[in-house]
């Protein structure tokens, strides 16, 4: 989505360099009109740019929320899960501790 984001701030870039190029090339006013032409472009092409960049921001921010927040999800299931799976271990560790022992209480009273 970034990516995303990313491209669409360049191509808003790239048209407004590219729209005033083609408006000094292609224009027959006289000099200082141009210049005022050309002002009021960057002008608008600023103002629009500000409002992308803080959409960008936005968007931005939101999915950044929404990761940190899956992340926290995720982390806490990790570690109630591991926990869950390491009281697992440790019983079956105990049962098969005792299965030894009386293994071994029985491979002693046989000799």
């Amino acid at each position: 989505m970034s990516n995303q984001l990313g491209n669409t701030f360049i191509a808003v870039l790239a048209g407004a360099a590219v729209g005033a190029g083609l408006g000094m090339l292609f224009a027959p006013e006289e000099g200082t009109k141009m210049r005022k032409k050309i002002k009021k472009g960057f002008s608008q092409s600023k103002d629009g740019l500000s409002d992308k960049i803080e959409e960008l921001k936005k968007q931005v921010k939101g999915v950044v929320e929404k990761k940190k927040h899956d992340f926290e999800s995720g982390f806490e299931e990790l570690v109630s899960t591991t926990g869950k799976k390491s009281e697992d271990v440790i019983t079956a560790l105990e049962k098969k501790l005792a299965e030894l022992k009386k293994e071994a209480a029985k491979v002693a009273n046989a000799k």
